[in-house]
């Protein structure tokens, strides 16, 4: 049994630095309060571009938006940088696991990436967003199966399923096949339809489904930024929400849904809540049919360029 805390709360956007000082304290905050575990939203080392169009429709761009996007790329985060040091040095002195949402720059390509960060092995693994939803597309690049190992803790193993990644079914059963048990879900998606999602998520894997959202107004974006707009938002509109939320596996909402504020959300995590259920269900044991129905998951790196020597 351990405590979990969901985050809900801002980034700084196009301010990693900054943001990951806010994420430092609000690491603090749950480690004072007893969490072993602190849950991030998507993308909140470097920001999610909540209605931003970086200047593109069908067959143009344009200068103005690339020079957003440049901006962007400028204020996201690598796994060896200085942020993401700190937030190590957090998790080293508090000795709480933590898994952040962060936007990756791997050379010149964008990634949304959940990382998760262990006290004595420092980053522990990390999670490239496989499928980035709609216009993501443009600016981010797509992960690969090399990723999508969850992470063996003290704890439990830690899985990560960022947002509407959580709407492929094969994902979810390559997930639950690994023997993941607490199921993090960093997302930008606050519609009250993502609640019934979460719970369907914890009770088809008999996991802890633990999903954080930032809860952000539009003021909280730069100048240059909010031109997007125009006239359409005010400063103190919310353009993403929260309904961040802790379902246990038997599909009891444990924290949550809250909106429209920023929190951190608690729960006590009993993984053998899980297992001991699957008396009922096991979609990857006796509830499955491999006679029928078998899934192939290829976790070989795709490398774009291979260098062969003579």
């Amino acid at each position: 049994m351990f405590k979990a805390a969901v985050v809900q709360a801002s980034s700084v956007p196009f301010e990693p630095q900054k943001t990951a000082e806010k994420a430092a304290g609000l690491i603090r905050t749950a480690a004072e309060e007893g969490a072993s575990l602190v849950v991030f939203p998507e993308a909140f080392l470097g920001g999610y571009p909540k209605g931003s169009a970086f200047g593109t429709v069908v067959g143009r761009r344009t200068d103005v938006g690339r020079a957003h996007f440049r901006r962007y790329m400028e204020g996201a985060v690598t796994l060896d940088g200085p942020e993401l040091a700190l937030l190590r040095e957090v998790v080293a002195e508090t000795g709480v696991h933590v898994v952040m949402g962060v936007i990756e720059r791997v050379g010149r390509t964008l990634y949304c990436t959940s990382v998760t960060l262990a006290p004595e092995a420092g980053l522990a693994g990390y999670h490239r967003k496989l499928m980035p939803t709609g216009q993501e597309r443009i600016i981010w690049g797509f992960g690969d199966g090399s990723t999508i190992a969850p992470v063996d803790s003290p704890l439990g193993r830690i899985g990560s399923v960022i947002c509407w990644e959580n709407y492929m079914p094969a994902f979810r059963q390559a997930m639950y096949a690994q023997g993941t048990e607490i199921y993090c879900a960093p997302t930008a998606d606050d519609r009250a339809s993502w609640a019934p999602t979460m719970i369907h998520v914890a009770l088809e894997g008999r996991v802890h489904v633990l999903s954080a959202c930032q809860a952000i107004k539009l003021g909280e974006y730069p100048p240059f930024y909010r031109e997007d707009f125009g006239m359409q938002a005010a400063d103190e509109d919310y353009l993403m929400r929260g309904g961040s939320m802790i379902v246990s596996p038997l599909g009891e909402v444990l924290a949550g849904p809250v909106f429209d504020t920023e929190t951190i959300l608690y729960a006590d995590i009993d993984t053998g809540v899980g297992r001991a259920s699957n008396v009922d269900f096991d979609v990857c044991g006796h509830y499955s049919r491999p006679d029928i129905f078998n899934l192939t998951v290829n976790t070989t790196p795709m490398q774009p360029v291979t260098f062969v020597a003579d």
